[in-house]
């Protein structure tokens, strides 16, 4: 399983300009096959953190996310946002054991 962790810094009006751009995304990739979980939240503490979570199968199935149609149109709509990713770190794991 590969999983990839981010956190992306979100200025005045990112969040309210980009959340069209943001719903598609989620809904798009979460479609995807080898897709696992796909989202984007807002830090609690401090609302211009937006943190990233991706689960992935494996590396293939994040290479095709990455040529998606969809990651080509986000990247066209974060471009016209105040809105950067300032950490992405990928894990590779096993499938885990649920605790609840």
């Amino acid at each position: 399983m590969i999983i990839l962790l981010g956190t992306a810094k979100l200025g005045e009006n990112a969040l309210v300009e980009g959340r069209a751009a943001f719903d598609t995304m989620i809904a798009a990739s979460n479609a995807e096959e080898g897709v696992l979980h796909y989202s984007y939240s807002v830090d609690v503490i401090d609302p211009s953190i937006m943190h990233i979570t991706e689960k992935y199968v494996d590396q293939e199935a994040l290479t095709l996310h990455g040529q998606s149609e969809h990651m080509a149109a986000f990247q066209k709509a974060m471009g016209t946002l105040d809105a950067k990713i300032t950490d992405l770190t990928m894990f590779t794991a096993d499938d885990g054991t649920k605790l609840m």
